[in-house]
């Protein structure tokens, strides 16, 4: 029975921590504060899940040199974007600001034609 007891505590753990993110659309924005500002991780996750309201298991962060670059959930109003805007940590304002998603296709098709130009280039600087 105590074998059974322990499968059950796991199965329950599980279900708590791992909350179901599958749904949730996120968004990801770049803060103008990074390590150089001696900003850690622990703090910038406290303002942000204080200032903003967002739930601790909803927010990715990645910090960098000078800029951190941390992905929300889609349903952040804008009132409370703006409000990130002037939010300080340690004397420095987040000034967050929404990242555009990068277009893989056009790097892709660019690679591509590059590809198809150089032995065009290759022919016309062999006969001249």
């Amino acid at each position: 029975m105590s074998g059974n007891n322990i499968i059950n505590a796991i199965d329950i753990s599980l279900e708590v921590k791992i909350p179901d993110q599958s749904c949730i659309k996120m968004v990801r924005y770049r803060l103008d504060v990074g390590c150089k500002h001696q900003i850690t991780l622990e703090e910038l996750k406290k303002v942000l899940i204080d200032e903003s309201g967002v739930d601790k298991n909803c927010i990715n962060i990645n910090i960098q040199g000078d800029y951190t670059l941390v992905e929300l959930p889609d349903e952040m109003p804008q009132d409370i974007f703006m409000h990130l805007k002037s939010v300080e940590i340690k004397q420095h304002k987040l000034d967050i600001k929404r990242v555009k998603a990068r277009n893989k296709k056009r790097g892709n098709n660019y690679r591509r034609r590059l590809k198809q130009r150089i032995p065009v280039l290759d022919k016309e600087v062999g006969q001249g």
